[in-house]
């Protein structure tokens, strides 16, 4: 007999909400695309706020674990034009300690039993099913069904989705280029000594160099470059091809005209990647609920990076557990409508901030249309409720 409730997506989101329901003794299995928790490293530091992410786990039991790979020492993040001449710097002792992608779901993991993992399942579509439940096709030419409840955790290219809206994310017109530079490339102790903890972001020109620096000491880097969606796949660039990437990007038509010192994090990265910047429009994200079926995390509320994302995504899961325990297994469609209607309210916000930090970050003059920002949000702060 299948549990009550399958969650689609062991990222951060989806092992969240299962260790919540863990915590509850409400029956879920967890349907993971990976092949298994050590096939996929990728994934950068994350930053945990206090009345989300870092409430989450403290209602899941894992605050203590999370504190033994927390780096408070990275909060601070510094702002620099393209001559590398910093302007701002803030964040040390911030509330919202780094942590990285791959530790977090790693004690996520761990907390939860594991045979409520299936890995290696990757879903191709939900179908209707008898007596009211959704089939769960997947790539393997498995499928499955039975289930009360299935949630959508499947990020970006959800395919929960469709069976509950027609929404799809739209291009944002920027991507970055991530790449790295790890303690034993030639570069590492200048890079090491220019940025040390934390974060670098350096703007102008409608572009980004941005730097963050990883539990293990690397550097991840993006550059922020506006081209088209294609600009990867359709074969405009080859990543694969270090010396070729390095070339392009320090040309005439990207980052030429910035300072040496900030042109040598392109001459020494390595291992490109590219992330495209997707978000859904704020309109979409409403619909009429769905008996059986609900998105949370990317799924739900794509945006373009804000700082906000794996927060959102795990007050997500931490609502509608809530909820869940709340309304218990035989009213789970009243307990997802009551907890979509909220959380609609948080995903139009957290879309629409990312839209607009995007627009500053690529503002023709950057660093001044950031400071602006920062301004702005402190002054809101330090107002009397």
């Amino acid at each position: 007999m299948a549990p009550n409730i399958a969650i689609i997506g062991g990222g951060p989101c989806g092992l969240t909400l299962a260790r919540l329901l863990e915590c509850k003794g409400i029956e879920y299995v967890v349907y993971e695309r990976d092949e298994s928790d050590v096939s996929n490293r990728r994934g950068g530091s994350l930053d945990i706020h206090p009345r989300t992410g870092q409430l989450a786990l403290q209602e899941a039991g894992l605050f203590d674990e999370f504190k033994k790979h927390a780096r408070y020492e990275d909060t601070v993040f510094a702002v620099a034009n393209q001559q590398g001449e910093r302007v701002f710097q803030h964040g040390q002792g911030r509330d919202a300690p780094e942590i990285d992608r791959i530790w977090l779901r790693q004690i996520l993991l761990d907390s939860i039993p594991k045979e409520n993992v299936r890995w290696s399942h990757v879903l191709q579509n939900v179908t209707p099913g008898p007596n009211g439940h959704h089939v769960l096709h997947f790539t393997n030419g498995s499928s499955v069904s039975g289930f009360k409840l299935v949630i959508g955790a499947d990020g970006a290219w959800s395919k929960v989705r469709p069976a509950i809206t027609p929404a799809k994310p739209q291009y944002s017109g920027s991507h970055y280029i991530e790449s790295r530079i790890n303690p034993n490339n030639p570069f590492y102790n200048i890079m090491a000594s220019k940025v040390g903890a934390g974060s670098l972001m350096c703007l102008g020109s409608s572009k980004q160099i941005i730097t963050q620096r990883q539990g293990d000491g690397s550097y991840r880097i993006y550059l922020g470059v506006s081209v088209p969606e294609d600009f990867v796949r359709g074969g405009t660039i080859d990543l694969t091809d270090t010396e070729s990437t390095r070339r392009l990007f320090l040309s005439s038509e990207f980052f030429k005209d910035w300072a040496e010192e900030l042109k040598d994090f392109i001459r020494y990265s390595e291992e490109f990647r590219s992330w495209p910047l997707y978000y859904m429009s704020p309109e979409t994200v409403s619909w009429v609920s769905v008996p059986g079926l609900t998105l949370v995390g990317d799924a739900a509320h794509l945006a373009t990076p804000n700082g906000e994302g794996v927060n959102c995504a795990m007050a997500d899961a931490l609502s509608l557990a809530t909820k869940i325990t709340a309304y218990g297994t035989n009213e789970l469609d009243r307990a997802v409508r009551d907890y979509e209607e909220d959380m609609f309210i948080r995903a139009v916000e957290h879309i629409k901030s990312g839209l607009e930090m995007g627009a500053i970050m690529s503002h023709k003059d950057g660093p001044a249309a950031l400071l602006s920002f920062f301004n702005a949000a402190i002054e809101s702060a330090a107002q009397p409720s």
